[in-house]
């Protein structure tokens, strides 16, 4: 009977043993996991709740300009024909005041998806210009003839439908000569905000040598993809220019912030064609 007993006071005693030790880990973990998630809060930028679109949030609230933004995949020897033919067809488009729609800019990619023509065109007025556009140009027997010439010189393409960030310059025409850089960021979705929040600061290191052309991210086609498009006078220029952001204050805290809402990215380096009005 006295055996009994021992053993269950051991056992009792084991158990609270036991228990306490739990509970001090336990304690352990959650105070070490309140100590990093406090010591990361002094560092990570919050975005507060919004209540609206991000679209309204971040697009320039004095201008109603949408972009599209395309992508033609070309037959290697066809691409100069290619560029002749589309050089007329805007030409006649930027002459006649009836359309409301401007090119911004033309390029070929040089470095990148090779024999791609790249297009950014402009409608002032939005959604309705659009539109009113392609409605006149359905209506256009030469133009719908234009679009079946040029139909046996592509492989493939694609476009987008974008809206400009209120922080970003607006794309005006340059003399050139210039080269071109077209970052293509893919963010995680649900992004776009905190995204948007680092560059309105950002940008004022990317300003010295009028190297920032444009800011742009996706309403319809790709989604939560944002092009940022740069000119340099020559791949040695771009290359000093990108490194002497980094000596400025608060360039590398950006890069910190953003790398990790990128999916995937990609940079093209295009040529302006004969045509477009940024040179």
């Amino acid at each position: 009977m006295a055996t009994s007993k021992h053993t269950s006071v051991w056992c009792k005693g084991q158990m609270l043993y036991r228990y306490s030790v739990n509970l001090h880990r336990a304690t352990r973990r959650f105070s070490e996991s309140n100590d990093k998630g406090w010591f990361r809060s002094l560092f990570v930028h919050k975005v507060d709740a919004r209540k609206d679109a991000h679209s309204n949030l971040l697009s320039k609230k004095e201008t109603s300009n949408l972009y599209k933004i395309q992508f033609h995949n070309v037959k290697p020897e066809c691409l100069e024909a290619y560029n002749g033919l589309e050089a007329e067809v805007q030409n006649r488009l930027h002459q006649d005041q009836d359309y409301p729609c401007e090119v911004v800019g033309s390029w070929n990619t040089w470095y990148g998806e090779q024999d791609q023509a790249v297009h950014l065109w402009r409608y002032r007025g939005g959604y309705p210009a659009l539109n009113e556009c392609l409605k006149k140009l359905n209506n256009n027997k030469e133009y719908l003839e234009f679009r079946k010439e040029r139909a046996k010189m592509l492989v493939s393409r694609r476009n987008q439908l974008l809206l400009e960030f209120s922080f970003w310059n607006e794309p005006l025409p340059r003399p050139g000569p210039s080269i071109y850089e077209m970052r293509t960021y893919n963010l995680k979705p649900g992004t776009m905000i905190e995204w948007g929040n680092h560059w309105a600061r950002a940008i004022q290191y990317r300003q010295e040598k009028n190297e920032a052309v444009g800011g742009f991210f996706s309403q319809i086609g790709d989604l939560y993809v944002v092009h940022h498009l740069w000119a340099y006078g020559s791949l040695q220029s771009r290359e000093e220019t990108r490194n002497s952001a980094w000596l400025k204050e608060g360039w590398g805290a950006n890069v910190h912030y953003t790398v990790p809402l990128i999916r995937s990215m990609e940079s093209r380096i295009m040529i302006p064609t004969t045509s477009s009005p940024l040179q």
